[in-house]
């Protein structure tokens, strides 16, 4: 008898998973069908539905790998520790400080320093595979959008800097 009663609510829960990961998909594909009216791209680079387009299509991605996730039976990942207050104040300070310090100092050199903060002091990860990951999140990132989607980022202020291309 109680396996009965146990197994009503677990399709009262996989119902309202189902239900969830519909209303999500549903979502996702009515706002790539917004995104499209507004345009993709333009002869300026990418228009006002291109973001959105990439969002809903994530949405819609990431619902059903949800659904196949779930038919499959993966388990989700157990719940994370209750954040650090400190490693939160450490994220916040150093995000006001990079948009503080970006008009001066530039995207790439900004980024760069941001990431390698994170990375290297907080993060105790290696020099090499620091170094690597923040130069391709900060240079990197700044040739995709300045060349890739015309999107200006911040260059420096500062004249030694600019003056070097950053």
């Amino acid at each position: 008898m109680t396996s009965v009663t146990e197994a009503r609510p677990v399709r009262r829960l996989r119902r309202s998973i189902v239900a969830g990961q519909l209303v999500l998909a549903a979502v996702g594909a009515y706002v790539l069908a917004e995104s499209a009216g507004l345009g993709l791209w333009n002869e300026l680079g990418p228009g006002p539905g291109f973001f959105p387009c990439v969002l809903g299509a994530a949405l819609v991605l990431l619902s059903v790998v949800w659904f196949f996730q779930e038919r499959a039976g993966v388990q989700a990942a157990p719940a994370a520790e209750e954040a650090d207050g400190s490693q939160v104040r450490s994220v916040m300070l150093s995000l006001v400080v990079l948009t503080a310090a970006l008009p001066f100092i530039g995207f790439q050199l900004g980024v760069f320093l941001f990431l390698m903060y994170h990375l290297r002091l907080r993060a105790r990860t290696s020099w090499i595979k620091s170094v690597l990951i923040s130069l391709c999140g900060s240079v990197g990132v700044y040739y995709l959008f300045t060349l890739g989607l015309n999107v200006s980022l911040p260059e420096a202020a500062i004249v030694p800097l600019s003056l070097i291309g950053l």
